[in-house]
């Protein structure tokens, strides 16, 4: 239980520290072969490419998770508590319904590719799989967010309610 608890609040800053490490530690790599030794490797650019789409794709699921993505707050402070916790619901419904359909056919896409990369000659289904992964993991933190929402709404309706009996008696 403690490592299923771990990897929910862990795994998607491992893996961006990872791949943030892995990409500034390969440019600095490409940039002394370069001006110190006047020379260039071949791989570095497209391996820090595949390794930075990799990053923004879990990093939407980061984000999610963190409840940080980008969002409009205007409409929003017109609301109670109540009213932003069914906006945020219907927000995340319809982003939910996004990440399915992305997931779903970035999955298609990644049975169908065959050829490999130009430098690294690696196959192009490792780089088509970060959307698929990166979106199937929003898919979870979504779920977990209207999980999280749902909950609070109700312990808000439970609220209104015993206020408005508290309100009836007086």
């Amino acid at each position: 239980m403690k490592l299923i608890r771990w990897f929910d609040e862990h795994f998607e800053e491992y893996i961006l520290i990872m791949l943030s490490f892995f990409t500034v530690v390969v440019i600095f790599i490409q940039v002394m072969m370069r001006y110190v030794f006047s020379s260039s490797l071949s791989w570095s650019e497209e391996i820090a490419r595949y390794g930075f789409i990799w990053m923004i794709f879990i990093g939407v699921s980061y984000a999610v998770k963190k409840n940080k993505h980008l969002k409009v707050d205007a409409i929003t402070m017109l609301f109670n508590d109540k009213g932003k916790t069914i906006i945020g619901i219907i927000a995340n419904v319809l982003f939910l319904v996004f990440a399915v359909v992305i997931t779903y056919y970035s999955f298609e896409i990644v049975g169908r590719i065959t050829r490999e990369s130009a430098a690294l000659q690696i196959p192009m289904s490792w780089v088509y799989a970060a959307p698929a992964a990166g979106m199937a993991l929003t898919v979870i933190r979504l779920i977990q967010n209207l999980v999280q929402q749902y909950s609070s709404l109700k312990k808000l309706k439970g609220v209104e309610n015993t206020g408005s009996m508290r309100g009836g008696t007086s």
